[in-house]
């Protein structure tokens, strides 16, 4: 797998090279949906795009923290959260589990020095150093080593999110962005590939139609003239292919 930091770089490049006049990358990136998507906090998600090195995060801090984001922005259809207990459930767990492990995370300072861990804090690192987490150097996402109790508890969370296990909830802050961008630059490509698309988000044709009184009339009409020829050789392309479908379909 490619290395987690050049492949968000090149994401981003790909994403910039993509953009077009008129537009800046703030117009095409949102990061309050990047950070949900991904599950990066937005102040993370902003140094990433910025070229920054992230802050430093125990991995098990990550997990949990990225189970609460999930409860908090996966919802029910009726808008309320997933229960612990229902999620516990999924997987063959209780909810006692479930619940200490996210709220001895979270009530526990994250301090440098292992002297100043609690008891419970030294049994999740433990567990977590004991397991298979995701590669510094590769950044894969993967669950931690198979029959691990943090990693039963990961693949069974996953699980009840995304519908199988995927290195969501460890996944580094590169990797994460990284795939939460993809959808961002499929939606660029496709543009490019559609002159209308193009059309509409680059310029924005009711942007167009707002700023249309402070147009001269010959202006107006040069824009005008632009959209129908587009317009037009669109059309012109639908009914070569529409006759070409015909022709097909007659020879047989």
């Amino acid at each position: 797998m490619r290395e987690t930091r050049r492949a968000l770089a090149e994401t981003l490049s790909r994403i910039g090279s993509l953009i077009g006049d008129g537009r800046s990358r703030d117009d095409v990136l949102d990061v309050e949906q990047l950070s949900n998507e991904s599950g990066v906090p937005r102040d993370v998600v902003r140094m990433l795009l910025d070229g920054e090195e992230p802050p430093a995060e125990d991995v098990t801090d990550r997990i949990v923290r990225r189970i609460v984001h999930l409860r908090e922005t996966r919802l029910r259809p009726d808008g309320t959260r997933h229960s612990y207990d229902e999620i516990a459930a999924s997987y063959g767990a209780s909810r006692a589990s479930l619940s200490n492990l996210v709220n001895s995370r979270r009530k526990t300072p994250s301090p440098q020095a292992p002297s100043s861990q609690t008891p419970s804090r030294q049994a999740l690192s433990q567990q977590v150093s004991s397991e298979q987490v995701p590669s510094q150097q590769t950044g894969e996402r993967r669950p931690a080593r198979s029959g691990g109790p943090l990693a039963s508890t990961q693949a069974g969370i996953e699980t009840f999110f995304f519908g199988q296990p995927n290195g969501w909830l460890s996944a580094e802050p590169q990797a994460s962005l990284d795939n939460a961008l993809q959808s961002v630059l499929h939606g660029l490509e496709g543009e490019a590939a559609d002159p209308m698309a193009r059309l509409r988000n680059t310029h924005g044709l009711r942007e167009l139609a707002a700023r249309a009184p402070q147009l001269a009339e010959e202006e107006l009409q040069l824009v005008t003239d632009w959209i129908d020829t587009i317009l037009q050789r669109r059309n012109a392309q639908r009914v070569r292919g529409t006759e070409s479908d015909s022709s097909h379909t007659e020879g047989h």
